[in-house]
């Protein structure tokens, strides 16, 4: 990544975050329901393994390197950081109709051939494509009502309607389950530990730390309107959504469900006494892992479980093989001779990327799962419902270029970059009509740090209220590297939560069915 000159105290944090309490900011959401749908236009297939010579824009796959950096804007004779891009200044510069009028052979094409097969197989197989209201079976065209859905029994061939049908919301990690398409808050009343123990399961998890509980008037407004208790008399219930739910005005208890399934977002071995740099320290980072496609490094990625590692999609899109990548964890440098990768047992990508902005998020299984022992941590992953203010200062890291279209560094940098709300960075002398609610921009408008080729995939880290990490992003795309208004752009983690939790708790249950 670019970084510009730093001497910042890497505990500096909360000073920076105390002077942007006395600004007026902005709230930045990180959750799904931002704005609506925006569908981006059509970009470069742009892989990382891929020849970018004569490409002026590439992806976060061979994004530059971050340092430790402060927050405050960098001077333009910083040297320069960031993501790959996918799009040309030409193309940014031209109006949403420019761009469709650019494309309108293959619009047209696209459309009359969306046309036949939507007819083709309305009038042969006699049902309708459309799911508007309904929840579709995966990437499937069959539908089902959503009275349907995590309702004990699988209605769809591979059981998608009766996965990601519990969850965890709001800044305590509250319980909740779906049934019939509504999210109800579980209460404490006859909460066990074997039924936390269960959720967890649910969620993806192998392990489980605690149970707890938070009073009802103390979460957020939302998770307070549906209350239920679940009856878990009768037992042998693999599923807390299959459970006979009991509706309640209120609780009993007057508390609500929290659980916590991982130790997560800790930096046990990392110290915040050293100061200054740009390079990463041993233990600042213990949820970066390095991504190496035939020993060679390609993206970054972050730790969520001791079997999953997240990444960026257009790192793996087209090399999808397993056998051919390799996996470095607690590491600063970049592994030479000798040092052994873990092996990977399987690479999802979200479904609906397809080489270009949109989804641009993966899941990579290890065969073996890892030993947390302070160098190597799992960050946590958001709850449904977080939010973030725009100027929060967070964390991106990686081996990325440390200049545009540099060579990738041995070194693990890192640098401090502040939220970007959508508003802003949509302006037009940014990225508008680009960014959708699936992306999440940081960095500063003024450039000279930011992530860079060779980051891609990797964290942009927050801490939370509760002083743990989350990983509110995932290095995804840009323009250049820490120019001035082409700040990073990042898929927002809390958009892509249920695909997440989806595929996790799908390999827990059922590992031989193949995930869409």
């Amino acid at each position: 990544m670019d970084l510009g000159d730093t001497n910042a105290a890497a505990n500096g944090d909360s000073q920076k975050e105390a002077e942007l309490s006395e600004q007026n900011i902005e709230v930045v959401s990180v959750t799904e329901e931002d704005l609506p749908t925006v569908e981006t236009p059509n970009t470069l297939i742009v892989s990382p393994l891929g020849s970018f010579a004569n490409e002026p824009i590439n992806s976060q796959s061979e994004k530059g390197k971050l340092e430790d950096s402060p927050p405050t804007a960098p001077s333009p004779s910083m040297p320069v950081t960031k993501v790959q891009p996918f799009l040309n200044e030409d193309d940014l510069r031209k109006t949403v109709w420019e761009r469709v009028w650019d494309h309108r052979l293959e619009l047209l094409i696209s459309v009359t051939a969306v046309v036949v097969i939507t007819l083709s197989l309305g009038i042969g197989l006699g049902v309708g494509l459309s799911c508007v209201g309904k929840f579709r079976c995966g990437a499937t065209t069959k539908c089902i009502h959503t009275s349907l859905q995590c309702d004990g029994k699988e209605q769809c061939e591979n059981g998608e309607d009766e996965l990601s049908c519990v969850r965890l919301s709001g800044r305590s990690s509250v319980v909740q389950v779906q049934r019939a398409g509504l999210w109800m808050t579980v209460c404490f009343d006859d909460w066990t530990i074997w039924l936390g123990e269960s959720a967890c399961r649910q969620l993806g998890y192998n392990s489980y730390v605690a149970s707890s509980s938070s009073a009802v008037n103390s979460i957020e407004p939302e998770l307070q309107y549906i209350l239920v208790s679940l009856d878990s008399s009768h037992g042998g219930v693999v599923k807390l959504h299959n459970m006979t739910i009991i509706g309640k005005s209120q609780c009993a208890s007057g508390k609500v469900a929290t659980l916590k399934c991982l130790e997560c977002g800790l930096r046990p071995q990392y110290s915040t006494r050293i100061v200054g740099g740009n390079m990463s320290r041993a233990g600042q980072f213990p949820w970066q892992v390095s991504l190496q496609y035939k020993g060679e490094h390609i993206c970054g990625g972050s730790i969520i479980t001791s079997k999953w590692v997240l990444t960026a999609a257009h790192c793996v899109y087209g090399f999808s093989n397993p056998v051919e990548w390799g996996v470095y964890v607690g590491i600063t440098e970049l592994p030479g001779y000798g040092t052994q990768a873990l092996e990977v047992e399987r690479i999802i990508y979200h479904a609906r990327y397809r080489g270009k902005l949109n989804y641009d998020i993966a899941l990579m299984k290890l065969r073996q799962p890892l030993a947390f022992n302070g160098s190597v941590e799992p960050i946590c992953l958001p709850n449904h419902g977080e939010v973030y203010v725009e100027g929060t200062m967070c964390w991106i890291s990686g081996w990325g270029a440390t200049e545009d279209e540099g060579e990738s560094s041995v070194v693990l940098r890192s640098a401090l970059v502040p939220l970007i709300s959508t508003k802003v960075c949509t302006q037009p002398d940014v990225y508008p009509g680009l960014i959708s609610p699936g992306m999440i921009c940081a960095g500063y408008l003024e450039g000279g740090v930011d992530s860079c080729q060779g980051d891609s995939g990797g964290p942009l880290a927050c801490p939370s209220d509760s002083s743990l990490w989350k990983l509110v992003g995932a290095t995804s795309w840009g323009m250049g590297c820490a120019k001035p208004n082409r700040p990073g752009v990042y898929t927002r983690i809390t958009q892509s939560l249920s695909w997440i939790r989806q595929e996790m708790e799908r390999e827990a249950l059922s590992p031989t069915i193949t995930a869409n």
